[in-house]
């Protein structure tokens, strides 16, 4: 029998957490924290002096100038996308999949959510003419939307999506009148910067987007929460800016003095950060490549993945031996999965998807090791898949698809 919301497996408290690096804590970044956590003033709403300059500084060196008075932070993405939602009202599209943790903030307002199909090549944003659509839709049935949020580095689909299709997403949304938020955490974790081109939609409408990026993404643990976001230097998005404070105010959402620390410290990129996350990228790249390789022998498909720590895989071509084995829709999926891989295998249900489609993000950081020392080399290999622990692991992972395959042939008709 399916567990139901009441039975304890709530799509919100239960839903996956962002993929991890697997990796242990730069100790830099933990002495940045452990040298806050005797400060006795708290942080202000929205973040003090540093961090906001940190991010400033940031933003700056990615084409994007920004003051002070245009940035505020969070204890966590969720959070600040709460506010920033709540500060503009109206209704919220999203692409479909899109991150889990999108929809919950604006159902918590009590605002309606719209799912708009991705095009073919990418996830993250939405098809252009089906988002017209959809918000004329909206509007003929009396809703009221305002706020499109889209991914250029995506979760959990690990794709970007190509300028051109990006652009018209943003177009589409500004003949709407639609604010958009672009999360941004994953963009410093491109698999092969110089052949994916990643423009953020603030470089071509700089007027009606606000970046948003959770640094547990690529800078900091999650055990120190922390977001940034970056208003629109216009009059409007400094009254958004306020109004998002004020709200972070309510909730008495203020970032602890460690984790602001350790902010300010990853936003500044000194050497070793930096040197860690050009490593970590490159790990993951590899792993992911790898594990695709072995999903795409099996029968199932998967993009690319061209950013983060994760892969999206699609296995309806193995429905029929799934269907043998108990596994009909994407939450038996995850179960099946979770249990034979032994690591965290969200179901498409968790992004959007339908709860009929067979698709599941599967992450790379379990794949590195189960000691601190073995992810540790993992992080320094030349070709971290020659490690016996990586090896293993990928082996282990491929195996489990081959028996999927492997049972799906043999239930295809004779020829």
């Amino acid at each position: 029998m399916r567990r139901t919301d009441t039975e304890g497996r709530g799509p919100v408290r239960y839903g996956p957490p962002p993929p991890e690096p697997g990796l242990p804590v730069l100790p830099e970044l933990a002495a940045a924290a452990a040298a806050a956590a005797g400060r006795s003033p708290g942080e202000p709403p929205g973040a003090g002096p540093a961090l906001l300059d940190a991010a400033s500084g940031y933003w700056d060196r990615r084409g994007l100038p920004a003051e002070r008075g245009q940035v505020a932070a969070a204890p966590g993405a969720p959070t600040l996308l709460l506010a920033l939602t709540a500060a503009l009202g109206g209704d919220v599209l999203l692409p479909r999949p899109c991150p889990a943790w999108w929809a919950p903030q604006a159902r918590l307002l009590g605002r309606g959510v719209y799912h708009v199909p991705t095009p073919a090549e990418c996830g993250g944003v939405p098809d252009p003419y089906a988002l017209l659509e959809t918000v004329r839709r909206v509007r003929d049935e009396g809703g009221r939307p305002r706020l499109l949020v889209l991914g250029v580095a995506d979760d959990p689909t690990a794709t970007v999506p190509p300028p051109d299709v990006l652009h018209a997403a943003v177009e589409a949304a500004a003949d709407e009148g639609l604010h958009v938020v672009s999360d941004e955490t994953w963009r410093d974790t491109l698999h092969h910067p110089r052949e994916t081109v990643l423009i953020g939609p603030a470089e071509m409408d700089h007027e009606r987007v606000t970046v948003l990026s959770d640094l547990a993404g690529s800078f900091l643990p999650p055990a120190l929460p922390a977001a940034v976001a970056r208003f629109p230097a216009t009059a409007e998005g400094a009254t958004l800016r306020a109004r998002t404070l004020d709200v972070l105010t309510a909730l008495g959402a203020t970032l602890a003095a460690p984790a602001a620390a350790a902010a300010a410290y990853a936003l500044g990129e000194p050497d070793e950060i930096t040197e860690r996350l050009t490593a970590t990228v490159r790990l993951h790249a590899r792993v992911a490549a790898a594990a695709r390789t072995a999903l795409l022998a099996a029968g199932a498909f998967a993009r690319p993945p061209q950013a983060g720590r994760h892969l999206y895989a699609d296995l309806d071509p193995l429905r029929a031996a799934l269907a043998a084995r108990g596994v009909g829709d994407a939450q038996d999926l995850e179960d099946f999965l979770t249990a034979r891989l032994g690591m965290p295998a969200p179901g498409g249900h968790r992004f959007g998807d339908g709860i009929d489609t067979l698709r599941v993000r599967l992450s790379t950081g379990p794949l590195l090791g189960t000691t601190q020392a073995e992810r540790l080399a993992s992080l320094a290999a030349p070709d971290p898949l020659e490690l016996p622990h990586v090896h293993r692991a990928l082996t282990a992972f491929g195996a489990a698809f081959d028996d999927l395959r492997a049972a799906a042939q043999r239930m295809e008709p004779p020829r």
